[in-house]
């Protein structure tokens, strides 16, 4: 399924893209770090799977991903830049009542808007655990030394996977290194925020974020969701759609 983006100006006239497919009930969905809306949501059918079941599903490519611009600029990239464009996104398509998740930097961003006051029905968190929201320097970390290595990495790296995918996302690093450096660390104490139900859906052999039973333990409202795979595997399962399809409509 080939779906055309569409474009809005965030606050700073940065050019911004989302893509969306069904009719009903909003659900906007976030996606990984240097991937895209197409590439998390639609191209292993997730997206689909969740239209089918009567919701409007609404994927931003976040600033420096897939069809939207990346500036280099660093004013471009004040702290929680990727909160404020959700913000604008949903003030664009005049959105009230509906429900947001995102999968890794995508649920990491959720998480942020939820604390800095946007108010979903229902939240989604796809690939995090508590240790994900609350130590992202040390992650941070990881993809700065990801894109030092871009030219360098040899198969068997630690990096190399990631600078693979980087590469076949045609990722700019310069933006990158610049948004790197927005991200803010959640912690756990601010999650007293997160009060409407939340999924956390996580591959059983995916602990790049951390504990996904931690992250369900402090949570006032949670459920966990186990699906096949890895980090990087578990969002091609149709398990992922499935997952998602059974809390938004339980």
């Amino acid at each position: 399924m080939t779906i055309d983006p569409q474009f809005f100006e965030a606050r700073d006239g940065v050019r911004l893209a989302w893509r969306e497919t069904g009719e009903g009930r909003p659900v906007v969905l976030l996606h990984g770090l240097f991937s895209s809306g197409e590439v998390n949501w639609i191209k292993f059918g997730t997206a689909a799977r969740i239209a089918a079941e009567g919701y409007r599903v609404i994927m931003p490519d976040l600033r420096v991903h897939g069809s939207s611009d990346a500036p280099h600029d660093a004013q471009h990239y004040p702290p929680d830049v990727l909160v404020r464009d959700v913000e604008d996104l949903v003030a664009h398509l005049g959105l009230v009542d509906f429900d947001l998740g995102g999968f890794s930097l995508g649920a990491r961003t959720s998480v942020r808007a939820v604390v800095a006051g946007m108010k979903p029905r229902r939240l989604i968190l796809g690939g995090m655990g508590l240790a994900g929201l609350a130590g992202w320097q040390r992650r941070g970390a990881f993809f700065r030394r990801a894109i030092a290595e871009y030219e360098t990495a040899k198969r068997g790296d630690d990096t190399w996977l990631s600078i693979q995918f980087m590469k076949t996302m045609k990722v700019d690093r310069i933006a990158a290194g610049h948004l790197l450096e927005s991200f803010t660390d959640t912690p756990p104490e601010a999650l007293a925020a997160l009060t409407m139900p939340v999924l956390v859906v996580c591959g059983e052999q995916d602990q790049d974020n951390g504990s996904a039973e931690e992250l369900v333990a402090v949570l006032a409202d949670a459920r966990l969701a186990t699906i096949p795979g890895t980090h990087m595997s578990s969002v091609t399962e149709p398990a992922l759609g499935e997952a998602i399809a059974a809390f938004l409509t339980a």
